[in-house]
């Protein structure tokens, strides 16, 4: 388990409900800021390629190899 007994997490949440630290979070206020947090959930970019070039790759060595077996 986590370490976590019922006691301390009553606890915590005692703690976190006090202080409420979610209160102060306004999220971004500038318009570069704004921009920025925008791309927050951005799933493209040089990774989103590499995913799909290592695709590409995997499959294309997948139809080699294949056609290996079927000439020897």
């Amino acid at each position: 388990m986590s370490g976590w007994t019922e006691e301390k997490r009553q606890r915590e949440r005692d703690r976190i409900n006090q202080t409420k630290p979610w209160l102060p979070s306004t999220g971004a206020r500038t318009p570069h800021g704004k921009a920025i947090s925008s791309q927050n959930a951005y799933k493209g970019g040089l990774h989103a390629q590499l995913a799909t070039l290592n695709m590409q790759v995997k499959s294309m060595l997948r139809e080699q190899k294949e056609a290996l077996r079927r000439i020897g």
